[in-house]
């Protein structure tokens, strides 16, 4: 019998954030821990009429990829990967991990290098073309477990409380919260969608970037669980100023403290960290990986700690984030590129706005639009 926990995340995946119906395909894919998820998953699926094909990762095989591949191999991307985003009409990827520092020992520049790859952001360009034309439905959902609880600073049975609340799972009616979600926020994004130009103060923050003919998007669950933001890819030529993110940035289970930006005409001209300074810049140098593919406010704040889990952080009310590389093309972004890194900013701090059209809308941590 399924776990009455997974059975209700499964539901809330398959019935309502990607919304299956009969005859479409759907990949589920992550760790193998998550066993009882990918079965529930399963079970929901076929129940809705779908295929569903698995793809659970073995535990190792990242590192071992790492460790004995050649160039070649690393660089390589099988067709197979290619048809599977151009032709499926869900995909789900399971966040979770047995070891959240797996990565740590691998060379930066090789790490770069993989994600910089031709093969790589003709991948991430495809899947971003696909979400952006509404082709492909895309959910990224998160399984319980001892790493990421261990990372939130939490026991495992804290971590399923936390988790059951940040995605409503503890209402009798999950779907219905997240239509309200979705009704409310909205009517944030008709505002914005009217907007030419962002201004965002805070410590250490004076940054400005046009939004003018992009379109502001509804986070509301049917992209990521949990989920509250409303986010636009910036004009990418037109962001100037600098910014410094409170949170740590946190990449292929790396830490990078105290991340400093400077932008000029929309490229990273200065960039600076208290840890992990040289593997920021490693990233900075993937092709595009200096340029903003998203600005986004969060707004769930029933998320009230940060966890170093981003399926949870940029969601904290009382944030914002940025992204470096891609962005999202129903945004009306135009940055190509093998990555998508969401970096915090906390803006609850005294003197912390944001500015639209030179009108404040945001302050300290809350719209007052």
């Amino acid at each position: 019998m399924i776990n009455i926990f997974y059975e209700k995340l499964a539901k809330l995946a398959i019935n309502h954030a990607v919304n299956i119906k009969k005859g479409e395909r759907i990949c589920i894919t992550g760790p193998a821990l998550a066993k009882e998820l990918f079965q529930a998953m399963y079970s929901e699926t076929i129940k809705a009429g779908g295929y569903p094909l698995l793809l659970p990762a073995i535990e190792g095989i990242q590192e071992l990829k790492f460790k004995y591949s050649s160039e070649e191999q690393l660089l390589y991307v099988d067709p197979i990967q290619k048809k599977l985003i151009k032709e499926f009409d869900s995909y789900i990827v399971i966040s979770g991990d047995y070891n959240t520092r797996k990565m740590s020992l691998v060379d930066p520049k090789l790490i770069s290098k993989v994600q910089g790859s031709p093969a790589n952001r003709e991948i991430w360009g495809i899947l971003m073309d696909r979400i952006g034309k509404k082709e492909l439905k895309y959910l990224l959902i998160p399984f319980p477990c001892n790493s990421l609880a261990q990372e939130a600073n939490m026991d495992l049975l804290s971590y399923f409380e936390f988790i059951k609340k940040a995605l409503f799972l503890d209402k009798d009616d999950p779907v219905k919260s997240w239509i309200e979600v979705e009704e409310k926020q909205e009517e944030v994004c008709k505002l914005l969608n009217k907007v030419e130009s962002i201004k965002i103060i805070g410590e250490d923050t004076d940054i400005t970037m046009s939004v003018k003919g992009r379109t502001w998007l509804n986070d509301c669950g049917h992209l990521n669980l949990p989920a509250g933001e409303v986010f636009t890819g910036p004009v990418e030529n037109s962001v100037n100023g600098h910014i410094r993110f409170t949170y740590p940035g946190i990449y292929q289970g790396r830490e990078i403290e105290n991340i400093f930006l400077e932008f000029k005409d929309g490229k990273v001209v200065k960039a600076s960290a208290d840890k992990g300074e040289e593997f920021l810049k490693e990233i900075l140098k993937i092709e595009n990986a200096d340029i903003l593919g998203e600005f986004a406010i969060g707004t769930n704040y029933g998320i009230t700690q940060f966890t170093k889990n981003m399926l949870f952080d940029e969601k904290i009310g009382g944030t914002i984030h940025c992204a470096l590389g891609s962005g999202i093309e129903e945004a009306g972004s135009k940055n190509k590129c093998g990555i998508h890194w969401d970096i915090l900013k906390d803006m609850k701090l005294p003197g912390s706005k944001i500015l639209a059209d030179d009108k404040v809308i945001y302050e300290e941590g809350k719209l007052i639009i």
